[in-house]
């Protein structure tokens, strides 16, 4: 048996550990609407309280221990969920000529430590919220004037140790965050209808991927000054039912600094993605005169809103969304299929490859099929 964690793999690129924000400053949206200016006011307002006041009431627990393991966190499952199928083929491949077995786990819940937030008022009749966040540093903290936010709210904050960007993206990162989840959702009564993942700069990258590859447990994802294009190698697509629950339900909020300008590239080509796979509901805000910092008190609250205030897609344009998607995956399916049928093995090898980083999951079981014809 291979140590705890063996196998794992998509290793995401790192960064910086940047640091923490300065001074408090309002944020506004670029989308126009109605309640735009009303919505400014209030967080301005939101800000400067922050500023004033030493502190919310609610009870912060530190070195929290997770009661029990999630099978959500499982390494086959991480896998399935997060591996392309032609990149989970080769690892269970090389585990069986190796004659090894892959362990059920990546790390040891009773290890592991969390940091929680908990609001002082009583939950609501449906239950807190809940904002599982993934930092870019080492310890588990609460940034700065984001207390006041999560009372407002009424929202449960976990974070865990050791989950900064030096660490394992699927082999840590991704599974901690699911033992957070667990964890709040078995300590209190949690709205799963107000479930979140939120990251900030390395940690909102990771928060993209599991909010992609996990959308029957997190509704909503806020992605701070962090963001990557999906249906990548690095972002591969998740099993066809997982995916369209995301394009359906999935509510993403992408929050940058007006300075952060490579950032703000990033979230450019990342919400474009999202609109080429057919996911609809997203939103994105600029923090005015705000550089690589974490998301202060009043973007906060905005994201939060936002979540909690967005539609869902529109059946007959998601539909047919899906239906253009459906049809290219198909027609290069076929064309690999004609390839093979030829004898050119090696031509079909490749652009069965292509396919499987872009379509990933959605391209199984007949991806699978094809390679077990190669």
């Amino acid at each position: 048996m291979p140590p705890r964690g063996a196998g794992m793999i998509l290793q995401a690129p790192e960064y910086p550990v940047p640091r923490m924000p300065g001074a408090h400053r309002p944020m506004s949206r670029p989308q126009s609407g109605t309640g735009l200016l009303k919505l400014a006011c209030a967080v301005a307002v939101l800000n400067a309280a922050v500023g004033t006041t030493a502190g919310a009431a609610g009870t912060t627990l530190r070195d929290v221990v997770a009661a029990e393991d999630t099978p959500y966190a499982e390494n086959a499952e991480l896998m399935r969920r997060m591996a392309s199928p032609l990149t989970r083929l080769a690892e269970e491949r090389r585990l069986a000529s190796s004659g090894a077995t892959l362990a059920r786990y990546p790390l040891d819940a009773a290890s592991e430590r969390f940091l929680i937030y908990q609001p002082a008022a009583p939950p609501p009749p449906q239950g807190f919220a809940l904002l599982v966040f993934v930092p870019p540093w080492q310890d588990a903290r609460l940034p700065p004037g984001w207390a006041m936010v999560l009372e407002h709210f009424g929202a449960v904050f976990i974070t865990a140790a050791r989950s900064g960007n030096d660490e394992n993206s699927v082999g840590r990162r991704v599974p901690l965050a699911l033992l957070a989840a667990t964890e709040a959702r078995r300590r209190f009564p949690i709205d799963p209808q107000r479930v979140y993942v939120a990251g900030f700069s390395g940690g909102s990258r990771i928060a993209l991927r599991i909010a992609l590859a996990y959308p029957d447990v997190f509704r909503g994802a806020i992605l701070d000054a962090g963001s990557d294009p999906i249906g990548t190698p690095q972002v591969p697509l998740p099993p066809q039912e997982l995916f369209a629950q995301f394009q359906s339900q999935t509510r993403l909020v992408y929050i940058t600094g007006e300075r952060d300008l490579a950032h703000l590239a990033d979230d450019s080509r990342s919400i474009h993605s999202l609109h080429q796979w057919c996911v609809a509901s997203v939103d994105e805000a600029v923090q005015p005169h705000v550089q690589h910092e974490v998301a202060l008190p009043g973007a906060l609250s905005q994201a939060l809103d936002r979540l909690a205030t967005q539609g869902r897609a529109e059946p007959e344009k998601l539909a047919r969304c899906r239906a253009a998607l459906d049809a290219d995956l198909t027609a290069r399916l076929h064309e690999v299929e004609e390839l093979i049928a030829s004898g050119a093995t090696r031509e079909a090898a490749a652009r069965l490859r292509q396919i499987d980083e872009r379509f990933g999951g959605l391209a199984a079981p007949r991806s699978i099929e094809l390679a077990g014809r190669l």
